[in-house]
């Protein structure tokens, strides 16, 4: 177990102190967090976050052929590749003016659903999980845990933990039962995705047009014995979180206010309806809000939209406080005026970026950060989005449209209703997410659990769609297409942690301009231009502070509560390049000799 240790900056006899946790642990390491924590206050005064590595992938798609795109993107990531090769598909897919046959679309879904299953799962029981162990509880509020000890856990008939502290020790990472249980859980929805795509995390049978999946009885049923051992043990999950949860709320008043922000959340929507998914533009506010994620801006609790068109032409890249040089400013190329329904581009659009490193010193008042500072643009102002880590979003987005119904869930206009059938050993189950009062560090993290059980019930629903088309003759799983000489297309959907986009333009059959943009851009963004802190920093500044230990001993537990409730995963935001025509070359000799294969 580890936490990352801060570093102190100034005298340790002020009430107020620059600390920062660089790199945060528990992800790649190139996140930090700079803070200055007032001891007397017991709160966070202010914070920064940076990125300290080039992304750079917009940058080297440029002259490649569309249909390498997905293969490309995939690499952005080493955790969430899938996702992004399943934006890059829905991109070309637009572009070429293709869909995929329905049971194409269903193994997409599957894939997806599986993922979805598999990360939460991972990085809620494994990393974030830790946060609220009792190895760390121990070490940053020991009276914490003295009462966890005491109280008797609500739903201990369900998980089988008597106590909150029984949950606590449960979680102590490789120790833990809870812990080592989530590890083989991991194990076989990996597993469950191959199935679908071929390999994880890089899907090596999915394409443009749909999938090279051979499609069986076989294939599903082994999807779906997994499937169902994992339903089972959401069951048990559920009321596990809500107990560990709650207990937060109870012990230490006024946790609320850990890592919470004003709800401004952003969601892509997600897993189509083929029946309605035809990936055309023009078609594209019908068939998103079809989708079984349901896209939604929310600003102050309330949906804005759920319009992808609106949603699209919405999307604002402000440099702020990171190392690029403005585009605009200096008179680039805009590639799009007009997006296919005829409605005006801003320049400062995706379709319209110039990525223009321009590396310096960290200056808090200039740059400080390579990640750039998306933002959503209400016609007003321009809104600081965050995803929440995904799952709130996703669930909040989903409650309040109301669409979603295919019998295991529902949306209801103010929760989602989750309806796991009957497994081996647990009777059926209801759980109902209901819409929170706060987006906040706990609430987040709760969110993930309930979206990992609505996960577990679209899949079911999914796996019976695919079975139907497979019974009924419908094996075809791919459509062919054919590479226009210019297209303005974009993908969207939602990674693990949120809002993905894909946006591309090409131009004599080849990538024109093209930028991915994933949650971490968006939730891990710098002081834009109008010096708005992107949302890291605005959930930990004012964040109140409620560890145990003296300024001489502070570890910043609820610093990284607050972060990692995010799911803050770097690689999506930072990726390098090496200048142009440059090669780079790396001499390595091997201290033994070494026979060839």
């Amino acid at each position: 177990m580890t936490i990352t240790e801060p570093k102190r900056t100034t005298q340790q006899d002020t009430d107020v102190v620059e600390m920062s946790w660089d790199p945060v642990t528990r992800i790649v390491g190139s996140l930090g967090i700079y803070a200055s924590v007032d001891f007397k206050q017991k709160k966070i005064l202010e914070c920064h976050s940076t990125s300290s590595i080039f992304r750079g992938y917009s940058l080297f798609m440029r002259g490649k052929d569309p249909r390498d795109a997905h293969f490309i993107t995939s690499r952005i990531c080493g955790i969430c590749g899938d996702n992004h090769a399943t934006c890059s598909v829905y991109n070309q897919n637009m572009a070429y003016g293709i869909a995929p046959p329905h049971l194409g679309e269903w193994i997409i879904n599957l894939g997806e659903a599986a993922e979805y299953m598999f990360d939460h799962n991972i990085f809620q029981e494994n990393l974030v999980g830790v946060d609220y162990c009792e190895r760390m509880v121990k070490e940053t509020n020991p009276g914490v845990l003295e009462r966890a000890n005491s109280t008797e856990a609500p739903n201990a008939g369900i998980h089988g933990y008597r106590t909150i502290g029984d949950i606590m020790r449960s979680l102590n990472p490789l120790e833990g039962e809870f812990y080592r249980e989530a590890l083989q859980v991991s194990r076989y929805t990996r597993e469950m995705f191959c199935l679908m795509e071929g390999r994880h995390v890089h899907p090596s049978t999915l394409y443009p047009g749909g999938v090279g999946t051979t499609a069986t009885i076989q294939l599903f049923t082994d999807y779906l014995t997994r499937l169902m051992r994992y339903v089972e043990f959401m069951k048990k999950v559920v009321p596990l979180h809500d107990d560990l949860f709650d207990f937060f709320y109870e012990a230490l008043p006024g946790y609320e206010h850990v890592g919470e922000r004003r709800i401004l959340l952003g969601c892509w929507g997600s897993l189509n309806d083929p029946a309605y998914c035809d990936f055309r533009y023009a078609t594209m506010s019908d068939w998103g809000r079809k989708m079984f994620v349901t896209p939604g801006v929310i600003v102050d609790g309330n949906l804005v939209t759920n319009d992808l068109v609106e949603i699209n032409l919405g999307i604002r890249i402000l440099l702020g406080h990171s190392y690029y040089e403005d585009w605009v400013k200096s008179g680039r190329e805009t590639f799009v005026t007009r997006d296919p329904l005829g409605n005006p581009v801003d320049e400062r659009h995706p379709w319209n970026q110039h990525t223009i490193p321009k590396p310096a010193k960290r200056d808090w008042d200039n740059a400080y950060s390579w990640t750039m500072s998306p933002r959503w643009f209400d016609g007003t102002d321009h809104l600081a989005l965050d995803t929440g880590g995904g799952p709130i979003a996703r669930l909040w987005s989903t409650a309040l449209s109301g669409l979603v119904d295919c019998g295991y869930v529902k949306a209801t206009g103010s929760s989602v209703v989750i309806n796991l059938p009957r497994t081996a050993l647990k009777p059926e189950v209801t759980f109902e997410w209901k819409i929170p009062r706060w987006s906040n560090a706990i609430e987040r993290n709760r969110a993930r659990t309930y979206f990992q059980a609505y996960s577990a019930a679209l899949a079911l629903h999914f796996t019976e769609k695919a079975l139907e088309e497979v019974r009924a003759g419908r094996t075809d799983t791919w459509t062919r297409f054919e590479v226009p000489d210019q297209a303005v297309s974009v993908g969207f959907t939602e990674a693990v942690r949120g809002v993905l986009s894909h946006h591309m333009v090409i131009r004599d059959g080849k990538i024109a301009n093209y930028h991915p943009y994933p949650p971490t851009p968006w939730n891990g963004s710098v002081r834009d231009t109008y010096g708005t802190p992107g949302p890291y920093e605005d959930a930990v500044q004012n964040t109140p502070i409620f560890e145990e230990n003296p300024p001489e001993t502070f570890k910043g537990i609820d610093v990284m509560r607050a972060v990692r409730s995010f799911d803050p995963c770097l690689p999506c935001g930072v990726h390098m390049f090496t200048g142009r025509g440059r090669v780079v070359e790396h001499l390595h000799t091997p201290s033994v000799p070494v026979k060839p294969y």
